[in-house]
């Protein structure tokens, strides 16, 4: 299947509370309106894929094997709701890790852009055709980066009468997301 066009996500803060490291499926708690997003992305014609930085990995607090372990379940529980992560792309260095040198500014690490261009390649990706969503400054500015046009910041306890800045939209739940997903698609 050749798809031209991603639902970028990062992880934690978008797909999960972020609590900070998590690397145990008993600590991960999904943010409700995940799944009905990556649905509607699915049934759109939407690649579904994440990418996350796991500086957790770097500073030792968690192993490569326990991060994969927790992304094969995290994917299982959305296919169990009919939906589908179709790749996980992660750097696992940190500034002031341990392992891997402490190298931070890899060109994967966001808010470099390198895993939106292996995902373009990988999937034979046109960016203006993609979107992302993220929690933090860096997943936005690595998507600038990339050539993403559409990019959402999700900050729950922000006031929606704040102006949005036009690099990317605020919103205070992926609710937004799904329905700019149907309403670009109904057109």
């Amino acid at each position: 299947m050749r798809v031209g066009k991603a639902l970028f996500l990062d992880r934690d803060g978008v797909i999960n509370i972020d609590y900070g490291y998590v690397y145990k499926k008993q600590n991960f708690v999904f943010i409700p309106e995940i799944f009905r997003l990556v649905n509607v992305a699915c049934s759109l014609g939407y690649r579904v894929i994440v990418v996350t930085n796991q500086g957790g990995i770097g500073l030792g607090y968690y192993s490569v094997e326990d991060f994969l372990k927790l992304s094969d379940w995290m994917k299982t529980e959305f296919e169990k709701r009919n939906g589908r992560i179709d790749e996980i792309y992660f750097e696992p260095s940190h500034p002031r890790g341990l392992i891997g040198g402490g190298l931070g500014d890899t060109a994967f690490r966001k808010p470099n852009p390198g895993m939106f261009f292996q995902a373009k390649q990988d999937y034979e990706l046109e960016m203006k055709n993609c979107l992302m969503v993220g929690d933090n400054l860096t997943d936005i500015e690595a998507a600038v980066r990339a050539g993403v046009p559409t990019r959402f910041l999700i900050k729950p306890e922000i006031s929606t009468s704040e102006p949005t800045p036009t690099e990317y939209t605020i919103i205070k739940s992926l609710d937004k997301v799904t329905r700019y997903l149907e309403n670009i698609n109904d057109n």
